[in-house]
């Protein structure tokens, strides 16, 4: 079975081809980052016209790296939603055009769905049941799954998601757009310690976070003391950074131990970062669980967790109709 898998949610423009659920044939991803930066986020507009131009030199480069055809092509699985209107309608139709023309199954995918089965493509993939946090420039959700195809959500954040956080606090310092890799670099130099920033809704019986007043907080201290240089810049990420972690992982933590969960996944964009990956490895390990790290390719945007999410899909018999329009706002 293969299953071609098509993303373009929001300015990351991808097209995978995977056998069976599990081997990657080609995984192929253009980014708008050079786009976008100079605007310090993602402009809609562009990213659907970019979409446009890319989506099909990006399905005949994997089509290429996989020495397929497209008739080699058994099922044709979309993200269609959650994301920006514009971007996911160009990857959508490009779906169905595809799927009725080699008259293939059809399977519109949740993107926050695509990010907790990414970990299915490891050596060794979790088995349900597992919690699965989402962490990324737009989600930052705590789910519990019991089968594949059934997520229950035991937590989300109340206003910002953890990497909007990174990019606004990255603009504050005049970092480079996306925030989260610089703000990690610099962090690796800086004393975790160096400043308390706060942790918002500490309550234990609530899984959800809130990250808007931590970067009110980081905001205040740098009218205060002004933008920092050097080594009180690095320690002023590392503290953000460490606030940031620290509160993921507790929360995580306190669900594992509350679902008395075996297997952890932590997925999406933001998992790609160094501090929350070792913290949420050693809250987890402390409850005797085992955390799922996918690779650092499959935390940000790509079509190989959009296919290996339609081939489960259609595994439990589930297609989508040609009718399927882009949902902006799909909730898992």
């Amino acid at each position: 079975m293969i299953t071609l898998g098509l993303e373009t949610s929001c300015d990351e423009t991808a097209a995978a081809l995977i056998r069976d659920g599990r081997e990657v044939l080609a995984d192929v991803v253009s980014t708008q980052i050079d786009i976008h930066r100079r605007w310090g986020g993602v402009v809609p507009e562009l990213a659907s016209r970019n979409h446009v131009v890319q989506v099909m030199p990006v399905l005949h480069e994997a089509l290429t790296r996989a020495q397929l055809t497209l008739d080699a092509v058994d099922e044709i699985a979309v993200t269609s939603g959650p994301g920006l209107q514009g971007a996911l309608l160009v990857g959508l139709q490009v779906g169905k055009s595809l799927a009725a023309a080699l008259n293939r199954p059809f399977v519109g995918v949740n993107h926050l769905e695509g990010h907790l089965l990414a970990a299915r493509l490891m050596a060794e993939p979790p088995q349900a049941p597992f919690l699965g946090l989402v962490v990324s420039g737009g989600h930052t959700t705590l789910y519990e799954v019991p089968a594949l195809g059934t997520y229950l959500k035991l937590g989300t954040t109340r206003d910002d998601a953890a990497g909007e956080a990174y990019d606004k606090v990255a603009k504050l310092l005049g970092l480079p757009y996306p925030g989260g890799l610089p703000i990690d670099q610099l962090a690796q130099q800086g004393d975790p310690e160096a400043i308390r920033f706060p942790r918002a809704m500490p309550e234990r019986e609530v899984l959800d976070w809130s990250f808007s007043g931590l970067k009110t907080a980081v905001s205040l201290h740098l009218k205060q003391h002004g933008v920092p240089q050097g080594q009180a810049l690095a320690d002023l990420c590392a503290s953000f950074q460490e606030a940031v972690a620290d509160a993921l992982t507790r929360k995580l933590q306190l669900a594992v131990k509350r679902k008395r969960a075996k297997s952890v996944v932590l997925c999406g964009g933001v998992a790609a970062n160094s501090r929350l990956r070792a913290l949420a490895a050693e809250r987890v390990a402390e409850e005797g669980a085992r955390l799922y790290l996918p690779p650092l390719s499959l935390c940000t945007d790509n079509g190989a967790m959009i296919a290996v999410a339609g081939y489960e899909a259609l595994r439990r018999g589930v297609t989508s109709s040609f009718a399927l329009d882009a949902d902006p706002n799909w909730r898992l």
